[in-house]
């Protein structure tokens, strides 16, 4: 063996090659061979050792390495979810060493379950995961892992064990709750309210997803200089309507958020808090709410323009699932502002009106688009004309993706005619329409391959666009044969 390999910096830095390589693809092989690599020879054993238990998922691997367990966890065909440890003595002192022969070179550890803890009780008064970095945990026994070092952590259950969090990880710039089941008791207004006052003693947060916060944590928050993303899901047992307090004040622009997303029952929280707050460096906005009013859904969009984000704001994703077709919304005239959007997706089981005048308007406005889609639940023949959106699309020359409603009733443009240009990024198209059978197909195929030329089908769950989409196929069978040399 070459002396270059009896060096630990050496053999970590090659090991550490292998490792980025692999874990990507194959993260199983990767451990195997790390496994092999410790048993070839005592110059590797713990260089391999250091990457073969930095990502530990469950107990059960720490757990093996008792002798009296081994044969339990490893027995062929067990699942690490069964009973597998009912009725055994909790671990000696002897085994307890076992147990933490490998935790301190754990880097990485989830647990979703609490069962097989009964096994370890008598050491959870102290922390014996030193270099533990990230933390996934539905469980109570938070002490046993919370190391000073800890920077990422996501808890699966929101309970007493958070204020540990906050007051022992000062470290700690990712913090993660999302139950895995909504809570079934009183517990959750309490629970969220905790949440909310450990939160705003958490001073390094980079990240945050979490249940919805009351106006005391979102203060705390928009002073934060280090807060770079914040993803908010309602909780199910919380009040689809839950307001912020009444008679708040503005808060502190949330000067370098760059991605803002909620998941709520009803949008009034968040238009409320968008009414009081500025995100001046906002680039990823995105709402998935279960119902909007036409008021709701105005006030919404009108507020959007009070972010101060005009400049930065390049993503914007909006889903709704209200089902009251009559909601009518004047989305696209709000949202011109955004010179830098590249990524619009509104979703509404409602109408968004759209006309050739608004379309015109939004392709001025959003010259540096990539993806445009718009969809409603409208069932009437679009205003937006063929030859409008043909035309205009030269002045979004970065389109790759387009999603929309046209009026197929007429075709507006002569297929004899040269295109006045050619849109060769858009890949991806769906024409949504009214019809239920789509009028000189041939011709419309015609149109889009000319116009097109990337666009080799519409995309289509109803098979409206299925003769238009065999045209085109046609079309293209046809030039790839005349390209062919003879």
């Amino acid at each position: 063996m070459h002396q270059a390999l009896l060096v630990p910096e050496v053999l970590l830095e090659i090991f550490a090659h292998v490792n980025d390589m692999e874990s990507e693809t194959t993260p199983r092989s990767t451990q195997k061979n790390f496994a092999a690599l410790a048993v070839t020879c005592k110059a590797f054993y713990e260089p391999t050792t250091e990457f073969l238990w930095a990502e530990i998922n469950q107990l059960e691997p720490l757990l093996g390495c008792v002798t009296r367990l081994h044969p339990l966890v490893y027995r062929s065909g067990i699942k690490w979810d069964q009973p597998w440890a009912k009725g055994l003595e909790p671990l000696s002192a002897h085994e307890i060493r076992q147990f933490l022969r490998h935790s301190a070179c754990i880097r990485t550890l989830s647990i979703v379950s609490d069962y097989p803890f009964h096994l370890i009780s008598i050491i959870l008064e102290s922390c014996v995961l030193p270099k533990l970095k990230s933390l996934t945990l539905s469980i109570k026994y938070l002490d046993f892992f919370l190391p000073h070092t800890l920077h990422r952590c996501h808890l699966l259950t929101v309970n007493g064990g958070l204020r540990s969090v906050v007051t022992r990880c000062t470290a700690l710039e990712h913090l993660s709750i999302r139950p895995l089941a909504p809570s079934v008791d009183d517990s959750t207004a309490d629970e969220l309210s905790l949440l909310s006052d450990k939160i705003s003693q958490c001073t390094q947060l980079v990240t945050l997803r979490c249940p919805m916060l009351n106006w005391a944590a979102w203060m705390h928050l928009s002073y934060l200089p280090t807060l770079l993303r914040v993803h908010i899901k309602r909780e199910e047992n919380v009040h689809p309507y839950l307001p912020l307090e009444q008679d708040i004040v503005n808060l502190s622009p949330f000067l370098n958020i760059t991605i803002l997303s909620f998941d709520l029952h009803s949008a009034t929280y968040l238009i409320t808090l968008m009414q009081h707050s500025q995100f001046p460096a906002l680039k990823d906005f995105r709402l998935s709410v279960t119902g909007m009013h036409s008021e709701e859904a105005e006030q919404l969009f009108s507020v959007l323009t009070h972010l101060k984000a005009c400049q930065t704001l390049e993503t914007l994703t909006i889903f709704s699932y209200h089902d009251d077709l009559d909601i009518f919304v004047e989305a696209i005239p709000h949202l011109l502002c955004f010179k830098q959007l590249r990524f619009l997706h509104l979703n509404f089981f409602a109408c968004i009106c759209l006309d050739d005048d608004i379309l015109v308007d939004a392709m001025t406005a959003w010259s540096h688009i990539r993806r445009l889609e718009i969809i409603d639940s409208c069932y009437h023949p679009s205003p937006v004309t063929l030859h409008k959106l043909f035309s205009m699309l030269q002045l979004c020359p970065q389109l790759e993706i387009l999603r929309i409603a046209v009026d197929t009733t007429v075709i507006d443009i002569d297929p004899d005619d040269d295109p006045t240009f050619q849109h060769t990024t858009l890949h991806t198209l769906e024409l949504r329409t009214s019809e239920s059978q789509i009028e000189n197909a041939e011709t419309l195929a015609l149109i889009i391959f000319t116009w097109l030329p990337h666009v080799d089908q519409v995309l289509d769950d109803s098979e409206i666009w299925g003769e238009v989409n065999m045209h085109l196929t046609n079309l293209s069978s046809a030039l790839s044969r005349e390209c062919i040399p003879s």
